[in-house]
């Protein structure tokens, strides 16, 4: 009996991570939370991000790839994160550098860990899921409308570059 209730204790973490991108949730930079069930039914590209970064003017693009396709379903979600030590130390900071610099309307969440035993469950999820974990700033996880990860690149892909943007798109057609 013990040993099973043992077994049960492992496999119950686990199942928490089974599931789909809607079951998660965010603190939100803004406040409040953003909470990914409500873009069931529309692809989502999620992007942790870094203020400080070599690869900080990627923020542009994904702006840009969020005005191409915002009215066709498409949501970009920046994830600040300072697991590489590349973040500025508050969410505050954050928020000013990019409003100031970028000028920014998609959502964004607080900082927040993307890999190690720390990591967000959803990033936790996608690990589990497809064996991807951030290994630098502005990597992509691309969501499907199903809620099923369909893709992820690393920081070298430009989120309007073709290798995304055909995703995208084929992610767009099929919700």
């Amino acid at each position: 009996m013990k040993v099973c209730a043992a077994l049960l204790a492992v496999a119950l973490p686990m199942a928490a991570h089974a599931g789909q991108a809607s079951d998660f949730r965010f603190p939100s930079i803004d406040g409040g939370t953003i909470d990914m069930s409500a873009y069931a039914g529309h692809p989502v590209l999620v992007a942790n991000t870094a203020s400080l970064c070599g690869f900080t003017p990627q923020y542009n693009d994904l702006q840009a790839l969020y005005d191409t396709y915002k009215d066709r379903g498409l949501v970009v979600l920046a994830i600040p994160s300072d697991d590489f030590k590349q973040e500025l130390a508050s969410e505050g900071a954050v928020k000013e550098f990019c409003d100031a610099n970028f000028n920014l309307t998609l959502p964004m969440t607080e900082i927040t860990h993307v890999k190690g035993p720390d990591a967000d469950p959803f990033y936790k999820w996608v690990e589990a899921e497809t064996g991807f974990v951030p290994n630098w700033n502005f990597n992509k996880v691309l969501i499907g409308a199903d809620g099923q990860v369909l893709g992820h690149w690393g920081s070298m892909p430009n989120p309007t570059g073709p290798q995304i943007t055909q995703a995208v798109e084929a992610a767009l057609g099929a919700s």
